[in-house]
């Protein structure tokens, strides 16, 4: 266990029982009350509680809204303690999705290495179970190399599928799948989500109505195992063996973020998602069924109703920059129930918050490293620490 008094002698991320915030402006503390429902309690003396037994292996997960600057500050990072970045956004890991996405350009990235980004086609399917399956494969290839993975990204599902493990589900029923399809395509969306309400109603009230993957899974999951996969979900699961993740959270004041989202939509537009879901539609093979998982995204779903001529631009770029708004609020939800973040007030891109949680990143790689007298993790973190000196 790290002791932040090691790190910061003046902070605690876990003061009276309640997780705090890094301020931009000063590494003091927020008051108890701003960030009460921010994150479960943990040791009054020490960080978020994390493994640091041998065989763990630092990595670092920035947890965010949208638009809150984290693929620039996971570029910071990686660019000081020689990390690599893998995307946990389930948008960029499809080709073709670039410009909606937010997907780094290649000369945007710094030189530094990105993974899992553009490795599927449109039509492919990829459940949270086949990306944790790649991503821990990326995960190892990196910690045999000895540099510090670090995951960027929006799909809170996904992390968790890292951090906390998926449920042990049955397999997946391709027939089971496309007769689901076909009642979608003959009824509607909303007749599907009416199917999962009367099979497993706390699972369609956490998924959203359009969200045609979940919902299809949930109910071939009850369909097939003869038990609803929220009671499934309930039942103990585990992360991935090995790793120790460090979850770094940007909380920037929201009234700022509501104008830079509104701002990015005016300007992905004005770079081309009209041309990119234009291309994306070509390339499907069935161009009257139902679209795949990645036109159903913010963005590209407004954005195929204009293309097919049943919206105008306008609305269009208005719907975008609502639908973003309440996803980034959906997304704090979220990622503020995950156990364990420490929150940095600010944008991930402002230089008072790269300072700030480089220099935390730093400490704690430092406690990692010292687990004793005489005990570190030999070429874990005190290897990130020598590179970051040199």
């Amino acid at each position: 266990m790290i002791k932040l008094t090691t790190a910061f002698p003046s902070l605690n991320c876990s003061m009276s029982g309640q997780f705090h915030v890094f301020s931009q402006s000063t590494l003091g503390v927020l008051p108890a009350s701003r960030t009460d429902s921010m994150l479960s309690a943990g040791p009054s003396d020490s960080l978020p509680p994390i493994k640091t037994a041998e065989p763990d292996y630092p990595a670092i997960a920035i947890v965010g809204p949208t638009a809150s600057g984290k693929s620039a500050l996971s570029l910071a990072i990686a660019g000081r303690f020689g990390g690599e970045v893998v995307n946990y956004d389930s948008v960029q890991l499809y080709r073709g999705f670039d410009i909606g996405s937010g997907k780094l350009r290649e000369e945007e990235q710094k030189g530094i290495p990105h993974y899992l980004l553009g490795i599927a086609s449109a039509g492919e399917i990829l459940t949270a179970g086949e990306f944790r399956r790649r991503a821990q494969e990326v995960l190892e290839s990196i910690r045999a190399r000895r540099k510090l993975p670090v995951l960027a990204g929006g799909t809170g599902l996904y992390l968790r599928s890292l951090t906390d493990g998926l449920f042990d589900g049955p397999g997946r029923s391709e027939e089971l799948r496309e007769r689901l399809r076909k009642i979608t395509a003959r009824h509607s969306r909303n007749f599907l989500h009416k199917m999962l309400q009367r099979l497993d109603p706390p699972a369609a009230q956490r998924i959203h109505p359009r969200d045609t993957q979940k919902i299809i899974r949930a109910i071939e999951v009850c369909w097939i195992a003869g038990e609803a996969i929220s009671q499934l979900q309930s039942k103990g699961r585990k992360g991935i063996p090995g790793f120790a993740f460090v979850k770094i959270g940007l909380d920037p004041v929201r009234s700022q973020l509501y104008g830079r989202i509104n701002r990015r939509v005016e300007r992905i537009f004005a770079e081309g998602l009209i041309e990119e879901t234009r291309a994306a539609l070509l390339q499907l093979e069935d161009r009257d069924g139902p679209l795949p998982p990645p036109f159903e995204a913010l963005g590209y779903r407004q954005t195929v109703a204009l293309v097919r001529g049943e919206e105008t631009l306008n609305k269009a770029i208005r719907d975008v920059q609502e639908a973003t708004r309440h996803y980034a609020k959906r997304q704090m939800t979220w990622f503020r129930k995950e156990a364990g973040v420490c929150w940095f007030r600010g944008f991930g891109d402002q230089e008072e918050t790269i300072r700030q949680v480089l220099d935390y990143v730093g400490s704690l790689l430092s406690g990692l490293a010292e687990l004793g007298p005489g005990k570190r993790l030999p070429g874990h973190a005190m290897h990130f620490l020598e590179r970051e000196n040199s």
